[in-house]
């Protein structure tokens, strides 16, 4: 009782001191899982409004490989624009696809190339903040390709991936949020 009392009154000196390191550690979203870097961190490529001219409509994904951008067309001109991580050399491809499915916390089972590569890898692995396809993909069309989050914010900019389009947890909720299945997907590479 004691313990719990000494406990107490030192978390409340703590807060009345005004210490910030001491406000985010009683920061109540990170104690239920939800706080600032629930979704692995910030990209370091920052999500922003940018001019886009071009005949593409509204809601249209462009993925532009060698910039390492994905554009999501907003239309009068403008796009939202994020960073993302590409396929490594001999992964880039580019062509044409649409938003076939969505999933949030998808589930991972690496194909059999990757396997081949990397006979380290789990067969299979449950959605979840370990897994490589973080908290939400898009599928494209009938390919093996994504555009999904990660849990290594710091890929992004890089040339890393099998193939697929990863984004920060942050970015790839937002984009979840504004697409829909359907949409147009146009990669160049």
């Amino acid at each position: 009782m004691i313990r719990v009392r000494v406990i107490l009154i030192a978390v409340v000196g703590l807060l009345a001191a005004g210490n910030q390191a001491s406000a985010q550690w009683m920061d109540t979203r990170q104690t239920m899982g939800f706080g600032p870097q629930f979704f692995g961190g910030a990209s370091p490529i920052p999500r922003e409004t940018v001019y886009y001219p071009g005949s593409y409509a509204p809601g249209t994904i462009v993925v532009d490989t060698a910039e390492r951008r994905l554009y999501l067309v907003q239309g009068g001109g403008q796009a939202l624009r994020y960073g993302i991580g590409v396929g490594r050399d001999g992964f880039r491809w580019g062509g044409v696809h649409h938003v076939s499915a969505k999933k949030e916390w998808p589930e991972w089972t690496p194909p059999r190339e990757m396997l081949a590569r990397r006979p380290d890898l789990p067969r299979h692995m449950v959605g979840g903040i370990e897994n490589p396809l973080g908290a939400r993909a898009l599928y494209l069309g009938s390919t093996l390709y994504r555009i999904h989050g990660s849990n290594e914010p710091e890929t992004i900019g890089q040339a890393v991936s099998s193939g697929c389009f990863r984004m920060t947890n942050d970015d790839v909720v937002d984009l979840y949020n504004r697409v829909a299945v359907g949409a147009l997907v146009i990669v160049k590479n």
